[in-house]
């Protein structure tokens, strides 16, 4: 069994804040510059969320925390809110996606037989849940955007 080390995650956080940092600067839109106190933020409130997965009672998952965090840090009102939002809202969504599914490729590459292991049945599973995932968004986004009046 592998042993937690704090010092590792930090340095994992910033070298997908890093690479995230080069994929968020290739459309153009935000400079480096721009990006990096956004960037900061977001590892900041990760490494809360891993702290507080970590000493919290209750076996809660890091990405539970680093989440409920990240929208109460967020919740308009908040001293903080604008601050983070003013930051943050330069960072692209997609920069962030592809150093953390490239982490999860290489995870899942390195445990192939374990994954080859769990059968075809997993595969569909997967794509049930996405879906599932995805249309009960999409109707959710519908019904609220209606309501609002904005389509």
């Amino acid at each position: 069994m592998k042993v937690w080390n704090l010092g590792e995650s930090i340095i994992i956080l910033l070298i997908v804040g890093l690479l995230s940092l080069v994929a968020n600067s290739v459309p153009g839109k935000v400079g480096v510059i721009e990006a990096i106190p956004g960037l900061l933020i977001l590892i900041a409130i990760a490494i809360a969320g891993i702290l507080m997965a970590k000493y919290l009672p209750g076996h809660i998952p890091a990405a539970a925390y680093v989440t409920t965090l990240g929208c109460i840090l967020t919740i308009p009102g908040l001293p903080c809110a604008d601050f983070i939002f003013m930051y943050v809202k330069k960072v692209g969504f997609m920069a962030l996606c592809t150093p953390i599914l490239a982490y999860a490729g290489i995870s899942i590459g390195k445990d192939l037989d374990a994954f080859r292991n769990t059968g075809w049945r997993i595969v569909i599973l997967s794509c049930v849940i996405f879906m599932g995932t995805y249309l009960g968004s999409a109707i959710i986004a519908q019904v609220i955007l209606k309501a609002m009046g904005q389509i």
